[in-house]
C-alpha cells in the first residue's frame, strides 16, 4: 500500500475544458502529464525492496518551492 499526493493541476480535457485561463496561466511545465502519472505508479509497482518507499509527492516540475 501507498500514498501518493497529486500536487497540481492535471493537463487532461477535464482541465482544459473547465479552467482553460489555469491552463494557460500554467504554461510548459505547469501542469502534470497523465502519462507521467502513470509511469510514477508503475515504477512504484516495481520498486526494489531494498529501498522502499510508501509515499509519493507528484508536482509539476514548474512549481516553485
Amino acid at each position: 500500500m501507498a500514498h501518493v499526493v497529486i500536487d497540481g493541476g492535471i493537463d487532461g480535457e477535464r482541465l482544459r475544458s473547465s479552467a482553460p485561463q489555469r491552463v494557460a496561466q500554467a504554461g510548459a511545465d505547469g501542469l502534470l502529464d497523465p502519462d507521467a502519472i502513470a509511469e510514477s505508479y508503475f515504477q512504484l509497482h516495481l520498486q526494489h525492496r531494498s529501498a522502499w518507499t510508501h509515499e509519493l509527492d507528484l508536482r509539476p516540475y514548474k512549481e516553485s518551492f
